[in-house]
């Protein structure tokens, strides 16, 4: 490589605008998200819930900024390419300029099995190689720490840059040479490069040849992953996408399984619902397990029972928070960052989150519910057992205690508590499991307790919740709104889907809600406002309800609409603009995304229909 001489570049990739047309790699250690220029705009490190290294997306007011962001620019850009690797985590970008001149660019997170444990250290790999001609590139490794506040202190090794930050130091090391490098000097690309971001550690070997064996593993492993996998017949892709999404989205080392990678994406353009979704929800996680495990992928079910039992232990004595750190940690205070101004401008930047501080009663649901199969399935290396069981009873209790009390439910209302339906719903799942599994225990007392409990939680809410003069269950008891998280009586199995007034609050959602085939979380007012944005999960939430009402054709449009609003990659944020389509929200939100699995088991015409 050689550095060259030309006048300045024609195309600044610096002015490309902030979109949440993301790809994301990954290892289940750290993640990291990349635009349609190659260009690594978000990442945290050395964990999900760590400030971030690169955090450009959150500083894009003017478009994103070559601060806080790694990439590779391409004098004279005038087209890229951008795909997945089949059935990886792996991207491929291609940069072309107007001469016909490429350059590729490989992106990963080292993820593999190394002596028989598996290897994903809080690494990033890059790996860029010319197509056609000599084209001329430049290479912008521009990290910042502190949300933004600080600049790194580099300083230069043999092989490698060295790029101290609070709260870690990392270091580059890299076969593009180190002064080109440092300086961002532009430079003809005549040969393939390597570039290895992650603990400052020494590299023992060549770049080249380690970041090759890297990406021949990572890719072989993932291939191995999803060849285990259940599909369906029908949308597969989608499916795959999906679920290597939701296994990049937990944190392995501990099981936690986080509900986006980021913080303070708005759920609508300047509505300040910006909010830090880089942590474990209970009630998220659950939906992620039992998706994956609808796809007979229960190892992510494994990893997490290790982290929802110690939850469980640890508040024996005291309530369940509806979140917690990916580490266990307990407090999680909000702060407001001033450093950086926000995805495109639109603040503020929150770290942490409240909701912590809630009572969220549904949670004692999410808990039982979680780790129900772990009773009934005899793949595992390790079955819950009584002991477990014994555990799960004393959220059962706290189930019971709380199913009639005010909380603030579902959706996080930071000032306003009811008896929200949802929540109710939840506790009665908790007892209607722990029935099930003192059954299978063998253990028909502790059956016939949890059932006794069940019924009466059943019969309060089927009372209480439902409204006559809108006929529908409504969000709260004794209430008159209209609330998406109702739908959820049938998946778990509260009412059966022909149930005439099942039905009849799915054709009221449908008129009250429903934008085409997007549907807002509720009518009421919150403390911001009125929704204005769809919100993904409850649109797949009307897809599942109306298949299983028996409206399928319907149901397989609206979910056709739902996969046309993917990003180019096949993935979702939390909201949409049902006008423009435009994706709102925390990127890539797991409900989402577990959405599309469900609603493609749902619909798919079976196996035996075409073998």
């Amino acid at each position: 490589m050689s550095p060259s001489t030309n006048d300045a570049p024609r195309t600044s990739a610096a002015a490309a605008p902030a979109s949440l047309d993301l790809a994301l790699i990954g290892n289940c250690t750290v993640g990291a998200l990349i635009d349609p220029r190659g260009a690594i705009v978000w990442a945290c490190m050395p964990r999900f819930d760590s400030p971030p290294l690169f955090d450009a997306l959150l500083d894009s007011a003017d478009g994103l900024p070559e601060q806080g962001s790694m990439r590779v620019e391409l004098d004279g850009l005038a087209r890229t390419e951008q795909h997945y690797l089949p059935n990886t985590a792996v991207v491929r970008t291609a940069l072309w300029d107007h001469a016909g001149q490429g350059v590729e660019i490989i992106d990963f997170a080292p993820r593999f099995v190394d002596r028989n444990r598996v290897f994903r250290p809080a690494q990033l790999v890059r790996r860029v190689r010319p197509l056609a001609g000599r084209p001329r590139v430049r290479f912008v490794v521009a990290p910042r720490g502190a949300w933004g506040a600080a600049l790194p202190v580099v300083t230069r090794g043999s092989h490698h840059l060295r790029y101290q930050l609070p709260p870690c130091t990392v270091r580059l090391n890299t076969s593009a040479p180190l002064t080109y490098v440092a300086d961002g000097t532009w430079c003809a690309l005549d040969r393939p490069v390597s570039l290895m971001l992650g603990p400052d550690e020494t590299l023992s070997g060549d770049v080249d040849a380690i970041a090759r064996e890297f990406e021949e593993q990572t890719i072989f492993q993932w291939r191995r992953w999803t060849r285990r996998l259940a599909l369906p017949l029908e949308w597969q892709d989608a499916v795959i996408r999906a679920a290597i999404t939701l296994k990049l989205c937990q944190y392995e080392d501990t099981g936690a399984i986080v509900a986006a990678l980021t913080t303070s994406v708005p759920e609508a353009p300047d509505s300040g619902r910006n909010w830090d979704y880089r942590y474990c929800w209970l009630r998220d996680a659950f939906f992620v397990v039992r998706a994956l495990n609808g796809l007979s992928e229960v190892g992510t079910m494994e990893h997490y029972l290790d982290w929802l039992y110690n939850v469980v232990r640890s508040a024996a004595d005291g309530p369940v928070q509806p979140l917690y750190g990916i580490g266990l940690e307990r407090a999680l205070p909000e702060s407001v960052v001033t450093t950086l101004a926000g995805y495109r401008g639109m603040g503020p930047v929150r770290v942490g989150n409240q909701a912590h501080e809630h009572a969220q009663h549904d949670v004692y649901g999410s808990i039982v519910l979680g780790a129900a199969q772990a009773f009934h399935d005899r793949r595992l290396l390790r079955p819950a057992d009584a002991t477990d069981f014994a555990a799960l009873e004393v959220m059962g209790e706290r189930a019971w205690a709380l199913h009639d009390r005010p909380d603030a439910g579902i959706w996080e209302l930071r000032t306003r508590a009811r008896i929200h339906t949802s929540s109710v719903l939840m506790c009665w799942a908790a007892c209607d499991r722990l029935a099930r599994i003192a059954a299978a225990l063998g253990l028909p007392d502790r059956a016939r307790h949890w059932h006794t409990r069940a019924a009466t939680i059943r019969a309060s809410l089927l009372e209480r919740a439902w409204s006559v003069s809108r006929q529908a269950f409504v969000e709260s008891f004794e209430g008159r709104d209209l609330d998406a998280s109702v739908l959820l009586m049938a998946e778990v199995g509260f009412l059966d889907a022909k149930d005439p007034r099942f039905v009849a609050t799915v054709d009221a959602i449908e008129q009250g809600l429903c934008d085409g085939p997007f549907v807002r979380r509720y009518e009421a007012e919150d403390d911001f406002g009125l929704p204005r944005t769809a919100f993904n999960v409850c649109s797949f939430w009307r897809v599942d309800a109306l298949a299983r009402i028996g409206r399928r054709e319907r149901a397989r449009e609206a979910f056709e609409a739902l996969l046309a609003r993917r990003t180019a990659l096949g993935l979702l944020s939390e909201d949409l603009d049902p006008v423009t389509g435009a994706l709102w929200g925390n990127f890539p939100q797991t409900y989402s995304m577990v959405g599309i699995i469900n609603g493609a088991v749902r619909l798919s015409a079976p196996w035996d229909s075409v073998i």
